[in-house]
């Protein structure tokens, strides 16, 4: 018995010794692979960031390896691990971003999770035309001027604002402002972010004052558009409003050389009597009442004298060379400013 039991004990010690070194073989594994996860995720080192473009639809080993290339994580397994802790797998956002070597794998998974990305500041001055806007969120990188001229002349109608339910051209609402912008959105987003600032500015006090005047919004916009072209000095913005509204109500043709050159889809310093013959509905000098549309993007000054015009007698004028104007109330004052200041 005392050797069976001698033989017993062996064979247990022996399993107990097993185990334990089988226990240590798996814990030194996960040590080792712990390390190795850690080594591989930490942050690659010092340095300035740099600016990483993701494209869309790229998988998470295809952005680890852009992000490697960029030296700011160790490799696209780093990316794919991290990833995985993460728990962001298919959730890596595509745009442009500042990422730096100083971040760690982690890190920059939460950034791309989050899509905070790098934002471009474009400007929109007031009286800019469709195309001018295009061509200056083109110059930014953050749209292709040919999509967004082809969505904002043709398809103003598919973006759903209550304002645009019967227009096709967003032309006048495209609010001019600043904006930060990634170059991760499409062109429609953009849009989209630009009408949702003119419904943000153009509020109910607009809205009843078109509505006072007989006007629709789309009018009282157009007026808005024509006097942000023709006014260079501020405080004649209400003045000009109240000669168009003047000139409307007594059945004058409003005659604005903006709206000629509009019509002539090309910026002059001086229209000319050639310029005034051209066949367009946008051509004040030969149709009546108001363009179509507005003629170009009025900011908040102009919609504002737009919808709250001086009460002048004035019916006419004429710029001068200080970029002022001079206005008239007969058309025999207005021949004699044309006189004095277009001889």
């Amino acid at each position: 018995m005392s050797s069976e039991f001698s033989h017993g004990s062996v064979r247990h010690r022996r399993a107990r010794l097993w185990w334990r070194l089988a226990f240590a073989g798996v814990l030194l594994t996960v040590v080792v692979t712990s390390v190795g996860l850690w080594l591989e995720i930490r942050p690659v080192g010092g340095g300035p960031s740099r600016v990483v473009a993701i494209p869309p639809g790229a998988s998470t080993w295809e952005i680890g390896e852009r992000l490697t290339q960029a030296g700011v994580v160790r490799s696209p397994r780093a990316l794919v691990v991290a990833a995985r802790l993460r728990r962001a797998g298919g959730r890596l956002r595509h745009g442009e971003y500042a990422l730096a070597p100083t971040q760690g794998a982690l890190e920059i998974v939460d950034v791309l999770t989050h899509g905070r990305g790098l934002l471009h500041r474009v400007t929109i001055p007031e009286g800019y035309t469709i195309r001018q806007i295009a061509e200056a969120l083109a110059g930014a990188g953050v749209a292709r001027a040919d999509r967004f001229i082809e969505l904002a002349t043709r398809r103003g109608r598919s973006f759903t604002r209550p304002a645009l339910r019967s227009i096709d051209s967003l032309e006048g609402y495209l609010f001019p402002d600043t904006y930060y912008l990634p170059r991760s959105l499409d062109e429609e987003a953009v849009i989209g972010v630009m009408l949702d600032r003119f419904e943000a500015a153009v509020g109910p006090a607009v809205r009843d004052a078109a509505h006072a005047r007989g006007l629709t919004l789309h009018e009282l916009v157009t007026v808005a558009s024509m006097v942000e072209r023709e006014a260079q000095v501020p405080a004649e913005r209400p003045v000009i409003a109240g000669v168009i509204y003047n000139r409307l109500a007594r059945g004058m043709r409003l005659e604005i050389d903006a709206t000629v050159l509009y019509a002539l889809g090309r910026h002059k310093d001086r229209v000319t009597f050639a310029d005034l013959g051209v066949d367009s509905p946008y051509n004040t000098y030969r149709r009546e009442g108001l363009p179509p549309g507005p003629i170009a993007s009025p900011g908040l000054a102009a919609i504002t004298a737009a919808a709250t015009p001086a009460d002048v007698p004035y019916l006419f004028y004429v710029l001068k060379p200080d970029g002022g104007h001079h206005f008239s109330r007969t058309l025999a004052e207005h021949l004699a400013a044309v006189r004095k200041y277009r001889p």
